[in-house]
């Protein structure tokens, strides 16, 4: 007989929870389908966020700036090593065929001391440890072994000498990889961001910066600029002759420049030589912690961890490159934030 069992009903407890997970379902669904788009970011927002991307890619663009430097010193160092060692290893071999001249010499005569013969495929220095070798040979032996030995440990030690210098080129060719990344992607976020702006917007916003630049030169132009030395007065004037030039990350001139690269060519045209890094410039000269005492051709140095440099300009104002998207320009000092001032 067929079974007429009626079927299991769900529990109160399974029906409350199912009833529960399907309104909180629907109530997800209303809200986001009533929930407003994200809003456009503004105009000035987009201004503050690029800004900041611009000055962490500054900070990077230094410490760039640094490693190049480092790198191009230790190449030379390298070259310079290796120069000397294949200059010694000729010296070396030049009086080890002095040796064996005289070798062959004393073998004419009445044959070779089994000391020198040996010598002749070994190491010096096995022979010139030992006193009983020594009363063997002549003192013009002596001299010439004493002249290998001593060209033997130079050439070790440039040798090891450059073995470091190379390793620590290979590290520093790292971390300069690692800081081109780095500028690139703080680059490439401000770029995405300024693509968030209309055509409208953008103009907005090179209008402002033109308006601002205009305002800081006529400052500088109607005001006293102050006294200056004729080195500093060189560079300062240098600096203004390349005044719309782009900044560009890593540059240093005669077309484009960053913040440190701008300073020191200016310094190079007037005939002095100044570090290439806002770091190092802090340390190049008398700081002048007074924005008043400061004087044209002044370096101006900026922020905390010295990340950007420019030349004072008289009435508060500073020549420098800004930043990337930016020209050489004057800019008002409070618009940073101000360390100190360094006098070449």
């Amino acid at each position: 007989m067929a079974s007429h069992r009626r079927p299991k009903q769900p529990s109160r407890t399974r029906v409350t929870v199912l009833t529960t997970a399907a309104a909180a379902a629907v109530a997800f669904s209303a809200q986001a389908a009533n929930a407003a788009p994200s809003e456009k970011p503004s105009k000035d927002e987009v201004k503050a966020k690029v800004d900041a991307l611009y000055e962490q890619a500054e900070q990077a663009t230094e410490k760039l700036d640094g490693a190049q430097e480092k790198q191009e010193k230790l190449q030379k160092e390298i070259s310079t090593i290796q120069d000397n060692v294949a200059r010694g290893q000729e010296e070396l071999n030049k009086l080890r065929d002095g040796l064996g001249t005289m070798a062959s010499a004393q073998y004419r005569t009445g044959g070779i001391d089994p000391s020198i013969q040996l010598f002749l495929s070994s190491n010096p220095d096995d022979y010139l440890d030992k006193a009983s070798t020594m009363d063997q040979l002549s003192s013009q032996q002596v001299e010439a072994l004493t002249k290998i030995q001593g060209k033997q440990r130079e050439l070790a030690q440039e040798r090891a000498e450059a073995s470091g210098k190379l390793k620590d080129l290979s590290a520093t060719r790292t971390e300069l990889k690692k800081k081109k990344d780095e500028v690139k992607a703080k680059l490439a976020a401000a770029q995405k961001l300024l693509n968030t702006l209309t055509a409208a917007e953008k103009a907005a916003l090179d209008q402002e910066q033109a308006q601002a630049a205009s305002r800081s030169t006529s400052r500088v132009n109607l005001g006293s600029t102050g006294s200056a030395s004729g080195r500093a007065a060189s560079a300062f004037a240098a600096a203004q002759s390349v005044i719309g030039s782009p900044y560009v990350y890593g540059a240093s001139g005669p077309s484009s420049f960053d913040c440190s690269g701008l300073t020191s060519w200016a310094y190079a045209q007037a005939g002095v030589s100044i570090p290439r890094t806002s770091e190092a410039q802090a340390n190049a000269g008398t700081r002048i912690y007074s924005q008043s005492d400061l004087k044209v051709g002044d370096l101006v140095i900026f922020y905390g961890d010295f990340h950007h440099v420019g030349l004072y300009a008289g009435n508060g104002q500073v020549l420098h490159a800004p930043h990337t998207g930016a020209v050489v320009r004057y800019e008002a000092i409070g618009n940073m934030t101000f360390e100190f001032g360094v006098r070449i």
